[in-house]
Parts: structure tokens; C-alpha cells; sequence
């Protein structure tokens, strides 16, 4: 069983808060609810966050997600359920998560330029960020998987 190692939005309140803050701004922007879940799920993925992994699945199946979709995502260059600017995006959240030595290509980003527009980009960059950021203090306090469904109505979800 895992045990919360430290509260953090206990100990860091106002940072807490302007995460948050900038968490449910982004995600009332104009990117799919969709596309945003499955960034968050893949990003979570990477890092191996439990808590976050748990989180992003549950509100990407209360947006009406595919159950099979989620599966995938881990795999999604060989699965054909991803549309090419889905693939764009979990490409583009692989490289800023795993950040290359080399940085990020000229290809990439004109790929990223040739399927969405600029603010997008930002907008889906800015995702990528949090989730990253989230994903950090999920694992460095080992905050527990499920601890906050009920406050963010994620037991609607009804996945145990």
C-alpha cells in the first residue's frame, strides 16, 4: 500500500493554488477535452505517476473517452485508433516530457505548425508543462491513487 509521503497543498498552499489555477484555466481553453486527457494520460505514463495516471484516465472516460483508446495509448505509434493530430500531440508531449539533448527538431515543430494553430501549440505546450510539473510532486510525495475522486467528482467515474 502507498503511503502519502507529505501533504504538500498542505505545506506549499499558494503554490498549490496557482498550479490549480493554471490547470483549470488551460483545460477551459479552446483544446478538445479529449486530446488534453490523452496528453495527460501519456505524460503521466512516462514519469510513472500513479496518482496522476489514475486521475487523467478517470476524466478522460467522464469526457466520454473509448475505454480501448486509453489502452492504446501507451502504444499509440503502432495503433491505428489515434488521428494524425492526436499522434502529433502525443509526439509532441513525449519530446517536451523527455526533453532530447538535442531540443526539440525543426521537422517536429513544423509538423506540429501544419496541425495546429499557433496558440494551440502554446496552449497544448502549457498542457504538457503542468501535467509535468503535477506529475513531479505526485511522485516525489507518492500522493496515494484515487485520494481526491471525490473532490474533483472522479468516483463518477466508477472505475475501481
Amino acid at each position: 500500500m502507498i503511503h502519502e509521503r507529505l501533504n504538500y497543498p498542505q505545506h506549499s498552499p499558494d503554490v498549490f493554488k496557482k498550479l490549480g489555477e493554471a490547470t483549470f484555466a488551460i483545460k477551459k481553453g479552446p483544446l478538445e477535452k479529449k486530446l488534453v486527457a490523452l496528453v495527460e494520460v501519456r505524460a503521466s505514463q512516462i514519469n510513472g505517476c500513479a496518482f496522476c495516471l489514475d486521475m487523467h484516465i478517470k476524466e478522460a472516460r467522464l469526457a466520454g473517452e473509448r475505454e480501448l483508446r486509453l489502452h492504446h495509448v501507451a502504444a499509440w505509434r503502432e495503433s491505428h485508433l489515434f488521428d494524425e493530430r492526436e499522434r502529433a500531440a502525443l509526439q509532441w508531449t513525449e519530446a517536451l516530457t523527455e526533453l532530447p539533448t538535442a531540443g526539440i527538431s525543426d521537422e517536429q515543430f513544423a509538423m506540429m505548425k501544419r496541425l495546429f494553430s499557433d496558440a494551440e501549440i502554446s496552449d497544448l505546450t502549457f498542457v504538457i508543462m503542468l501535467i509535468n510539473a503535477w506529475n513531479r510532486a505526485g511522485i516525489a510525495f507518492k500522493t496515494v491513487p484515487g485520494s481526491a475522486d471525490k473532490a474533483y467528482g472522479l468516483d463518477k467515474a466508477n472505475l475501481e
